[in-house]
């Protein structure tokens, strides 16, 4: 079956095209069919039809033999009608003029309702087009004309060209990507990058969106991209936007991710996209609750994450101290409370915490919640709370008729792997009912911060709906190689598998290196010499990712980089918009970023919490798989050069498998 962008025939599209659509999709596995967006572009071919390199344009005529016999006659008032297949054969004609690199194109006419005959009757003898009657529209018969039709093989800078002029909308300026430059074939012509075929697929699904409810059944428009890391799944988000804001404008779009680097980034991309146009609002979750949290209730302070854990301990030494569960685990079990619909001790009781990682009988529940419940007074004697606390106020808020939240027609979700089931639920609420459409894309190898959820737990039905991405445009192939060598070496036995990578026609690059030191003083001071020598050889700052385990090294860090530097060399995405700076954040807000080069520095603390004598079997085997999955998250964030930082000696599954410096 060929693959057809989009899936579906174009909303309001006539009978004639339709009919063809579904011929169409049943060429060869090898034929990508591309249907023209005229609402975007104007009149032009119906179909761009690509196969082994080779190309045919398709525009469809609705001629019927009463419109043949009507041609052939004068009016009334002595008016000749409009010649059939004369519109068509213009839009083809246009449309090779405008794309005149490719102006020897074939084309073709068809003409579902008429025969050859008919046609050729009626066919002027300037035209250029081939026409082609119903007798031809039959699977067997269409794809051998087809076959004979298509062009001679095209170049790989021709095939982009004329994609370009078909799709504009595929394009992806130079500036959007951190691919090496080895993969930049058409350089020279276009500057740009083009969406392959299957993000364009995914970029498609579902453009139909409907003013009123097909059924009441059909309550929730959802579908769910799987991709593997670099796949462009932000991207695809962020056109999609674009998109669906130029085909819908009275539609209000509302794109959501987790972290605030990440929604910067989405933020200045889509302004450049969109040459400023406001009319899509982008927030993460948690800035989204602040940004319509009722005018007349305090916003309290969210604790920071030192002062948390110091309180949490406190709290485990005064009630868990003689239990298994350790301070992590009572953390933990907090978030989990707090990321779902639970409100009482009798829900906590009831919930199901399949995935958890370890078993709580009734009563050890029990006195877990009476430590989650002093967790709870704590932060309320301290006129705080934490980020899981924003959504469960929002929740609370609209159910007691305290605020009206907005409505929205399209909510795409970036990084969907990291959302709670409560946040789903808010989500779902704040969606139109029955025409709503739910866009997600996510890869659940980096799924470390909301783990022990599916998403049927977390109130989405997916079966159906899943698209996969499984090529890779942001990296080398030596890195990807590495990133998903550690993650099988350190877990070779995990039920929830990568999406296997298609490593086909990847570039190839630099291997990535780790770089063995003796003290965490020596670590920083070999990162600033690496920069030094990289800013020598005029590498941009803002080609530059240093990512840290652990989120109170990132002020230090910088302060140390704008001492050695300058000031304003390095920022935190978190806090600010960077320019051309070094970028400098911790693992949990790398998500989403991407670099040309990665520095990866202060991971021999992840393993030296797993090394730890308090930990039990099940706690052990979660953070080695939280872990990992954080490690496999920053190392595919480089597109082209990968260096990891390790002080003191190296353990064997980093020995293994990259080499180290001597």
């Amino acid at each position: 079956m060929a693959q057809l962008i989009p899936v579906t025939p174009l909303q309001g599209s006539s009978a004639e095209p339709i009919r063809l659509f579904n011929l169409l999709k049943r060429l060869p596995d090898a034929c990508v069919i591309t249907q023209r967006l005229p609402a975007l572009h104007g009149p032009g071919p119906d179909f761009l039809l690509i196969q082994d390199a080779r190309a045919l344009l398709l525009a469809v005529s609705p001629a019927t033999p009463q419109a043949v016999q009507r041609a052939r006659q004068p009016d009334l008032f002595g008016r000749e009608a409009t010649p059939i297949g004369e519109e068509e054969e213009a839009r083809l004609a246009e449309f090779l003029q405008a794309c005149t690199a490719e102006n020897s194109l074939p084309t073709a006419v068809i003409f579902p309702n008429l025969t050859t005959r008919q046609a050729q009757a009626a066919r002027p003898a300037a035209a250029r087009a081939a026409w082609v009657g119903k007798e031809q529209l039959t699977p067997e018969r269409l794809a051998e004309w087809v076959d004979g039709r298509l062009s001679p093989p095209l170049a790989p800078a021709q095939l982009d060209h004329l994609r370009t002029c078909f799709t504009p909308e595929a394009i992806v300026p130079a500036a959007f990507t951190v691919r090496p430059p080895i993969e930049r074939r058409t350089d020279a012509a276009l500057g740009h990058y083009l969406l392959d075929y299957d993000q364009e697929q995914a970029l498609k699904l579902d453009l139909d969106l409907p003013d009123s409810g097909q059924s009441a059944a059909q309550d929730l428009h959802l579908r769910l991209i799987n991709g593997v890391a670099g796949s462009g799944k932000s991207l695809i988000i962020l056109y999609r936007a674009y998109l669906l804001r130029r085909l819908f404008p009275h539609k209000r779009i509302l794109v959501l991710t987790h972290n605030r680097p990440l929604i910067h980034d989405l933020r200045r991309r889509y302004h450049r996209l969109s040459a400023g146009d406001p009319g899509v609002e982008m927030h993460t979750f948690l800035g989204w609750c602040r940004r319509y949290w009722p005018a007349d209730k305090p916003w309290r302070q969210i604790i920071r994450h030192r002062e948390r854990v110091e309180l949490v301990t406190q709290i485990w030494h005064e009630r868990l101290r003689d239990t298994a569960v350790s301070e992590q685990m009572l953390l933990d079990e907090i978030d989990w409370y707090k990321d779902r619909l639970l409100f009482s001790e009798a829900d906590y009781l009831a919930a199901d915490r399949a995935g958890r990682g370890f078993a709580l009988a009734e009563a050890m529940r029990r006195r877990l919640f009476a430590a989650m419940q002093a967790y709870h007074d704590a932060l309320q004697r301290r006129q705080l709370m934490d980020w899981g606390d924003a959504p469960r106020q929002v929740w609370r808020f609209w159910h007691e008729g305290e605020v009206a939240l907005p409505r929205y027609d399209v909510i795409l979700v970036d990084e969907a792997q990291f959302f709670a089931p409560l946040w789903f639920e808010i989500i779902k609420r704040v969606l139109t009912p029955r025409t709503g459409h739910l866009f997600l894309v996510a890869d659940g190898s980096q799924g470390f911060l909301k783990r022990g959820q599916s998403w049927l737990a977390g109130g989405l039905e997916v079966r159906g709906r899943v698209q996969r991405l499984t090529k890779s445009y942001r990296t080398t192939r030596e890195i990807l190689d590495f990133a998903t060598l550690l993650y099988r070496t350190r877990l070779p036995e995990d039920e929830e598998e990568l999406i296997a990578p298609d490593v086909w026609a990847m570039p190839h690059g630099v291997v990535p290196v780790v770089i063995p030191l003796t003290s965490a003083q020596d670590e920083l001071t070999r990162v600033i010499n690496e920069l030094r020598t990289l800013a020598q050889n005029s590498v941009p700052w803002g080609d530059i990712l240093l990512i840290h385990a652990s989120r109170e090294a990132v002020g230090p860090i910088i302060a140390r980089l704008n001492r050695a530097f300058g000031a304003g060399t390095a920022v935190d995405p978190r806090q600010d918009v960077p320019q051309n700076q070094v970028r400098v954040c911790a693992l949990n807000a790398a998500t989403g970023l991407e670099s040309p080069i990665v520095f990866l520095m202060g991971i021999h603390d992840l393993y030296e919490r797993e090394q730890s004598i308090r930990l039990g079997d099940e706690e052990r085997l979660e953070l080695i798989r939280d872990n990992t999955r954080k490690l496999y998250m920053a190392c595919t964030r480089a597109g082209q050069r990968l260096v990891l930082t390790y002080v003191g000696p190296l353990p064997d599954s980093l020995r293994q498998i990259c080499p180290a410096e001597t």
